[in-house]
This record gives C-alpha cells, sequence and structure tokens, in this order.
C-alpha cells in the first residue's frame, strides 16, 4: 500500500519554477499513469509560461489567490478552483494575493521535466 503524507514528502522545483511535493507518482509508488503533487507558489511569482505535449494538467487551488491563463484566456483563481489544462497549450499561474498560493497539481500521464517546454513570448 501506498500512502505518502504531505509533511514527510522532500520537495524539488519543476522546470517552470513552482516548488511541488510529488505525493503520489511513479517514482515513489505504484501509480503508473498520473501523478498528483502539491504545488506552492510565493507572492508576487508567477511560473515561467510553458506547455506539455504529452500531458494534461489539473489545478486544484487549495488556498491563495491567483491568476490563470491559458493560452489567451486569463481568470483570477482562488480556493476550490478546479482548472483544465489541456496537452499543448500554453499556461501560467501567478500568486495574485498575500499569502503563498497553493494548489494540486494533477497529471496524466505522470509530470516529467522532459514534457515540459518552456515559452519565452508569451505577451
Amino acid at each position: 500500500m501506498d500512502i505518502h503524507n504531505l509533511a514527510r514528502v522532500a520537495s524539488f522545483t519543476t522546470k517552470d519554477g513552482s516548488e511541488i511535493r510529488e505525493l503520489l507518482a511513479h517514482r515513489n509508488s505504484a501509480i503508473r499513469n498520473q501523478s498528483l503533487a502539491e504545488a506552492r507558489l510565493p507572492v508576487g511569482l508567477s511560473t515561467t509560461p510553458h506547455y506539455h505535449p504529452q500531458c494534461e494538467e489539473i489545478y486544484y487551488i487549495l488556498s491563495g489567490q491567483g491568476r490563470m491563463r491559458i493560452a489567451d484566456e486569463i481568470e483570477q483563481v482562488g480556493p476550490g478552483d478546479a482548472i483544465a489544462i489541456p496537452p499543448g497549450r500554453v499556461h501560467q499561474i501567478t500568486n495574485t494575493g498575500s499569502q503563498p498560493l497553493v494548489f494540486l497539481c494533477c497529471c496524466a500521464p505522470g509530470y516529467e521535466h522532459a514534457d515540459t517546454v518552456l515559452v519565452e513570448d508569451f505577451a
């Protein structure tokens, strides 16, 4: 049985610059086709604009306030919001609040640095 508690999972920085704690993925469990992580983004910071050729993502906001951009669409997001990010869509999340933006990130297939393509011009 694979059970991992957030308090005992080491964090790492993803290619887009967010700090995550990977709770379940092929690296630490029997899970093979998806991953679940908690991400934290400090006040005033944004992830680097990027996309995933293979992976679809779901962000679920736990606490804090942010601005989500997917391609040309921009929406304010907060606790309880679930955001669908299709494969190949450039996206970026920005912490617009006064506390860390904390969200769950579910990826299918599971997150890999190699499936993250950074985008320099996302104006």
